[in-house]
């Protein structure tokens, strides 16, 4: 008997509620209502410790990109763990695992990037970007060059460094962040921010506050710039099309590093291996995760291009950085297996020719309820922005977030995982979805607008 079964709901909960600090909780309001208890997953399915079934649309946390439940994950770290479950790469070690994993992913990542700095999570691949870009340009003899770039409402992790890169202002709020040497530009998010300008035009104008910042730091002061292809927890922020060629001209203009972060948009979300390609960007360093092992071990990385890991390398003494997990023979088997999965399947192509436009049909369509001011959908990465008085994009709710948090419970109550971000609702489904599932999704997720839209006619809350 597992553990997940040992004890009623009611005990796990009150366990739960002495014992276990959640992340991003509000803890008075976890100890009010309860935690629930998720106890099995398979598929697209999740099950919770009162025999509840819920479709889970956002892949765990935009992690489980081959689904719950696959066998041949566990059986591959079981046969791992019985052989060497663990032992660490620093003092020139290494262990079989992880040299297949890297030149695994140099196999598959462009053609430039061919070096991992393997890790425990996104967080710390965004750590060590902090870190190695520094080290980049003091072998440069640049050590002047140390600021780092990032975006407002960006999501990078929630280490000291990973929430610094990162623009959310409620995490910045606590704890003392940003660290020096990060600073921040507006985010691409034209339904919120680009008033009345075009999508093309306010891409343009958003890129271009990457050279104004530039510009009045002064070049020889900035290392890189980091960005999300798609910024995932701020909200799906899809950018326009006219951003990305526009960042990538300024960077080189420059002579800045360009970072993509690639935890939520690698392994096959937007229908290409990696948001980078799907976008064109050519990133010197791409941070990745979540999907590296579909969730079923902790384990990320920093991909490094040529560019970077000649200098390393090449005029480098010791990298004074690194994690006792970094290179884990058991989690690096659990990808090995993971991505084997991803290519035998064809889930990338699958993304981008059949369960994604299949599923992006239905979705962009729920853009027509009277709730939704815009639906938004790259691959298998999508949102809802719920707003008071459509047409208009001025108009939000207020307090932002308290609609969004209550589509949220409502769909929970309904069977879906979605996940709510101020007042947008966003999912990024497993892409083993099949097309019944999707149907099913879409179903349940118009059920929930349809009675959070009878809820806040109800109250007033919109028109």
């Amino acid at each position: 008997m597992t553990a997940s079964n040992r004890y009623p709901t009611a005990a796990l909960r009150a366990s739960d509620s002495r014992h276990y600090m959640h992340p991003f909780t509000d803890y008075k309001a976890l100890a009010e209502e309860g935690s629930r208890i998720i106890v099995k997953a398979k598929g697209v399915w999740l099950e919770d410790s009162d025999g509840k079934k819920y479709l889970d649309g956002m892949a765990g946390l935009w992690c489980s990109n081959v689904g719950h439940g696959r066998e041949e994950i566990a059986e591959a770290v079981y046969e791992q763990m019985k052989e060497l479950a663990y032992y660490n790469s620093f003092f020139k070690t290494s262990n079989p695992p992880a040299i297949l994993l890297a030149e695994k992913l140099a196999e598959l990542a462009p053609p430039h990037l061919n070096r991992v700095f393997f890790c425990g999570s996104g967080s710390e691949a965004n750590d060590t970007v902090v870190r190695l870009v520094r080290y980049y340009w003091s072998l440069l003899g640049k050590p002047e060059k140390t600021v780092i770039i990032a975006r407002q409402n960006a999501y990078h992790g929630s280490t000291m460094a990973g929430a610094s890169l990162g623009g959310m202002q409620p995490m910045h709020a606590q704890g003392g962040m940003p660290i020096p040497g990060i600073v921040h530009i507006p985010q691409p998010y034209w339904f919120g921010e680009g008033g009345d300008m075009t999508p093309e035009v306010f891409g343009l104008w958003a890129a271009r506050q990457l050279e104004i910042k530039i510009e009045e730091m002064g070049p020889d002061k900035i290392a890189a710039f980091i960005a999300e292809p798609i910024q995932g927890a701020g909200g799906v922020i899809i950018p326009p099309s006219t951003y990305w060629p526009e960042v990538k001209r300024i960077c080189a203009k420059y002579d800045i590093l360009l970072v993509a972060d690639e935890v939520i948009c690698g392994f096959g979300r937007t229908g290409r291996w990696f948001g980078s390609e799907y976008y064109g960007i050519e990133p010197d360093l791409m941070s990745i995760a979540k999907g590296l092992t579909s969730g079923y071990l902790p384990m990320g990385g920093l991909l490094v291009s040529d560019r970077v890991a000649d200098v390393i390398i090449g005029l480098g003494d010791d990298f004074n950085h690194g994690y006792t997990y970094s290179g884990h023979p058991s989690c690096a088997a659990a990808a090995l297996a993971n991505l084997a999965i991803i290519e035998r399947e064809k889930l990338v192509q699958r993304v981008a020719s059949d369960i994604g436009p299949y599923f992006q049909k239905q979705w962009l369509a729920l853009g027509e309820h009277p709730l939704v001011g815009e639906a938004r959908m790259v691959g298998l990465i999508g949102a809802l922005e719920l707003v008071p008085n459509k047409p208009s994009r001025t108009e939000k709710f207020a307090p932002v977030g308290k609609v969004g948090t209550l589509c949220r419970d409502i769909s929970f109550e309904n069977g879906l995982v979605m996940r709510a971000t101020r007042d947008s609702m966003i999912i990024s489904p497993p892409l083993v979805i099949s097309h019944d599932e999707a149907d099913e999704l879409i179903r349940r997720a118009k059920k929930t607008l349809d009675e959070t839209y009878v809820a806040l006619k109800k109250d007033g809350r919109v028109k």
